[in-house]
């Protein structure tokens, strides 16, 4: 892993990781990885597998990396306006890290993928309604739909459950957020069903936004069970997947891992949980990035384990950005209050 180095303008002030084997074929996919709050590239990276599953099969990663001085806790800024809308902050960010990786690459546009945990997969929520013309599919783990959130507040209400809204008015938010007629990426959705940070209702929410957005209805065209966990599938006209849905039974918050075997892929860490399903493994194989394909480094490969921050799992994203001429706002009643206050939200402060 090193960095991407410059990109562009970058307007969300983010910074970014790349991965690239050593064996690449020609016009190669990419897949954009968001780490969630608390944690850093490096360390996402090494309990997901992502790079480890590129060097088997020969595709590169990107994983933008978010800063203390845009957010205390690593948080993507999902709930803000300035960086979760078109063209703006963030979420123009790493559109610019894209752009800069299929010109540095010769990546198939065809083949650009997203997938987030927790605020990285509202951010990936994000990212696939706001440029669905660049995305041919996104997973969302433990995140919250598109348009959930406007500020710190509404972002705490989401995460426990919020307010209720129809399909038809979740998948509005996403086809009033560009001109784009389709077609839609395809969307895979993963959650535990014990998780206590971001309920399970969101992976509802989530599900009915792209069923409404795809046209599709609610009763599954197939369902089957993955190590013992539902998987449901819709299908379009053709019988292809376009939107997937599992639910990890007794899991927390998190990555659904598989560390043992022949098949494992990442290791266990904070939010990194071993259920007996690699996550990292059934996205890449929904994406045909594994189907036909023979391994291409199979070798070990030889990582130092990353410094992993030692940080609560706060259940926040973006607290507002303090700039020192505001410092007087700095204090109990500004971002620290804010601060404490998920934590308590998230049970880690009394």
């Amino acid at each position: 892993m090193k960095d991407l180095g410059p990109f562009g303008t970058n307007p969300g002030a983010l910074q970014a990781k790349v991965h690239i084997p050593a064996h690449l074929p020609d016009n190669p996919a990419i897949i954009v990885v968001l780490h969630g709050c608390t944690q850093t590239a490096a360390g996402y990276d090494h309990g997901s597998g992502w790079s480890q599953l590129a060097d088997e099969y020969g595709f590169v990663v990107l994983f933008p990396e978010q800063q203390r001085a845009n957010n205390p806790n690593l948080c993507f800024n999902w709930f803000s306006p300035a960086d979760n809308a078109r063209d703006s902050g963030e979420a123009l960010s790493i559109r610019e890290m894209i752009a800069a990786m299929v010109n540095a690459h010769g990546i198939d546009p065809a083949q650009i993928f997203v997938t987030g945990l927790s605020a990285g997969g509202a951010m990936a929520s994000i990212l696939l309604a706001t440029y669905p013309e660049v995305f041919a599919g996104g997973a969302i783990i433990a995140g919250l739909p598109y348009g959930a959130a406007s500020n710190v507040q509404q972002a705490l209400e989401a995460m426990r459950g919020g307010a209720r809204h129809t399909g038809t008015q979740l998948g509005d938010r996403v086809r009033q957020a560009t001109s784009y007629p389709g077609p839609w990426p395809k969307i895979s959705i993963w959650h535990g069903t014990a998780d206590a940070t971001v309920s399970e209702s969101n992976a509802d929410a989530i599900l009915a936004q792209w069923l409404s957005v795809h046209g599709l209805g609610d009763s599954p065209d197939a369902t089957d069970s993955v190590g013992g966990h539902p998987h449901r599938i819709w299908t379009d006209a053709r019988g292809a997947m376009v939107v997937e849905d599992y639910r990890i039974i007794g899991m927390g918050h998190g990555t659904p891992l598989s560390t043992a075997g022949r098949e494992a892929c990442g290791s266990v860490l904070p939010h990194m949980l071993e259920v007996g399903v690699s996550s990292t493994r059934l996205m890449a194989k929904s994406w045909g990035l594994l189907d036909g394909k023979e391994r291409v480094g199979t070798a070990p490969i030889d990582r130092p384990t990353p410094e992993i921050p030692n940080l609560p799992a706060v259940k926040t994203a973006r607290l507002e950005r303090v700039h020192p001429a505001d410092s007087h706002i700095a204090g109990e009643t500004g971002v620290e209050k804010v601060i404490k206050d998920a934590l308590r939200a998230a049970g880690l402060m009394r």
